[in-house]
């Protein structure tokens, strides 16, 4: 078996059998073969077997019985000196040939006629330092997504490994080829590049689609006549095709305009072998920028459907935030109406972003979540002994809201005997803590909300008419989420998104099943439901797409589908209703705009009187 005898600095000896089809020398532990000297590289070399011969190669030059170079091919007791170390090799009987695990290419566009089918067996050192290369430049795609950089790197590489003085990366941009990087040999960036290369040398790469080296591009009776190659005085050159599934996306063209024949056939295949691995990298790196492209353009989308912490583009939602950017620097009272989980905190805490009161606190208090004795004492605090339990002085919200904004949530839940106290606190910007007689000024700006209608409740005698105008300056009516249209898939994706981080999950989006149920459900809770939903989905989910019914929105749970005149009805009755509210009532105005017979309105309320569900009416009619 063909071996090495390794003679150290020391003077001792031992031999090893050369088994594999390369075997890396250095003085690395990693390496096949590791010698012990200080003045060995990491990896010096590495011993091809090709099936017929030994070849050694390598990045740096080493010594071949006394001569330096960087690839041979051994002969019996060749002697390789590398540092203080002798290598002797012994040829012994070969193995038996097998498949090389890498092979030269070869251009089938040669003028040797026998190129085509002559196979050039072994990895020479040349191309074996090129794969190295490609390897550390694999490894840093991993650490630098920015491709212009990577790029430039990529070159910089070609220009190296195929010892060029110039090299151009042309990539396929809109079925046009586009000159994306051009560097020299000091890694500098060469200015008018599409000027510095020769179109019909790349014309017959793209054609054939095969890798083209020439030796004097002045000389070669095929290119000697092109305008391109007379004008750029074009020598060297050396041109493959980047390959992706069949398809050619771009070029690393090569030259050299001082020497002739400056690449041969190893520089071709280096640069083939590193050209198609390149190939690779380089989708890898455009993948990565579409990405991050894409990423940004999904960003720019979110935040054009977003108004601060609020989601959302719909055209109710829209003029919902011209409201608030006219009414948040006033500090006018301000009454936010909608139904259950519709945003109505989220709207208030906008309100108090975009004011002067940005910096002071913002106070919520849930009018409906505490106990009707407690309550006063939450909204304005309490001294020492005031009722059994206060064991110390306390501060009410209205104390801790000072400089900032309030918000009365629920506010149609507060019992009577409290309004006639906070509509005092409001009027007088004065409160008086449970068992005190001492005002306490309070500079602060109220946002009230309810899903209640006020309106009806003062009707009622349940909701005070005094503290109903005092409180409803402004009024900001927020859209239900099933009049939200496309909202509602954008609100889904970032509740998505936002659950699938927290919870790890591999829930990435919706199947289109999916996507029409959110659209076809109701949604009386609103947008709170609509989080819920999707929590328990991600949490649940083993799967990357939600359907229905990983959403609990399965056919049963969607509205029913009624009969036309059914619909016709149901969409007539809430029209009606509509515009009723809109004219406060009024049943001869409400005719007069529907142009209908006042007795359709009054046959209309006559039936909702029969059901139990009375629209607005006045007390007079306008004649």
């Amino acid at each position: 078996m063909p071996s090495l005898t390794i003679k150290t600095p020391d003077g001792r000896s031992r031999t090893v059998t050369l088994l594999k089809r390369i075997t890396s020398v250095g003085r690395g532990l990693d390496n096949d073969i590791a010698l012990d000297d200080a003045r060995v590289p990491e990896t010096a070399f590495a011993i091809i077997f090709d099936g017929l011969s030994y070849k050694v190669g390598g990045e740096t030059k080493f010594h071949v019985n006394g001569k330096a170079t960087d690839e041979h091919e051994f002969k019996p007791d060749d002697v390789v000196k590398v540092g203080d170390t002798e290598l002797v090799f012994s040829a012994g009987q070969a193995p038996a040939a097998q498949p090389a695990l890498a092979t030269r290419f070869t251009r089938n566009d040669s003028k040797d006629p026998d190129a085509s089918t002559q196979e050039q067996p072994g990895v020479p050192g040349r191309e074996l330092a090129a794969l190295r290369r490609l390897t550390i430049f694999s490894e840093r795609l991993l650490s630098n997504t920015d491709l212009d950089r990577l790029l430039e790197n990529l070159m910089d590489e070609c220009i190296d490994v195929a010892r060029a003085d110039k090299g151009f990366l042309i990539l396929m941009e809109s079925n046009q080829l586009r000159v994306k990087v051009a560097r020299n040999v000091q890694r500098e960036t060469i200015e008018d590049a599409l000027e510095r290369v020769s179109d019909s040398i790349v014309t017959k790469v793209v054609k054939l689609q095969k890798p083209l080296i020439i030796a004097d591009a002045l000389d070669d009776p095929e290119f000697n006549r092109s305008e391109s190659v007379v004008n750029l005085k074009l020598l060297s050159v050396m041109c493959a095709p980047l390959m992706h599934r069949g398809e050619l996306f771009g070029l690393i063209y090569l030259g050299n305009d001082r020497l002739v024949n400056r690449f041969d056939q190893k520089a071709l295949d280096t640069l083939t072998i590193f050209s198609s691995q390149a190939s690779l990298l380089v989708q890898n790196a455009l993948l990565v920028n579409e990405l991050k492209l894409e990423n940004t353009t999904l960003k720019t989308r979110l935040e054009e459907q977003t108004y601060g912490d609020i989601v959302g583009a719909c055209q109710g939602m829209k003029d919902v935030y011209k409201r608030i950017d006219k009414i948040a620097p006033t500090d006018i009272s301000v009454l936010v109406i909608g139904e259950t989980g519709t945003g109505k905190e989220l709207i208030a805490r906008e309100l108090h972003r975009h004011s002067p009161r940005t910096k002071g606190p913002f106070i919520s208090i849930n009018c409906g979540a505490i106990p009707e004795n407690l309550l006063e004492s939450e909204l304005f605090g309490h001294v020492k002994g005031a009722f059994t339990g206060a064991v110390a002085t306390k501060m009410g919200r209205f104390q801790a809201a000072i400089g900032g904004t309030l918000f009365l949530d629920e506010l149609g839940e507060m019992p009577l005997q409290l309004q006639v106290k906070l509509l005092r606190a409001l009027q007088e910007k004065v409160v008086y803590k449970v068992g005190d007689n001492r005002p306490e000024p309070v500079d602060i700006r109220i946002v009230a909300a309810t899903n209640k209608n006020l309106e009806e409740e003062v009707r009622r005698g349940a909701f005070r008419e005094d503290l109903y105008f005092r409180i409803n300056v402004v009024t900001l009516k927020l859209p239900p989420l099933r009049d939200r249209g496309d909202d509602i898939a954008v609100l889904a994706k970032f509740f998505l998104n936002r659950y699938s981080r927290e919870f790890d999950s591999r829930a990435r989006g919706f199947t289109p099943s999916g996507s029409v149920a959110m659209k076809k459900y109701n949604w009386p809770g609103n947008i709170r439901e609509l989080e819920n939903r999707i929590k328990k989905a991600v949490v649940l989910a083993d799967k990357p797409l939600l359907g229905p019914e990983d959403l609990d929105l399965r056919p049963e749970n969607l509205p029913p589908i009624l009969a036309l005149a059914q619909a016709k009805e149901e969409f007539q009755k809430r029209y009606i209703n509509e515009v009723l509210e809109r004219n406060n009532g009024n049943r001869t105005k409400t005719a007069k705009d529907l142009g209908v017979d006042p007795r359709t309105i009054f046959r209309h309320l006559e039936k909702l009187e029969t059901e139990g569900t009375m629209a607005p009416t006045t007390e007079y009619e306008e004649v």
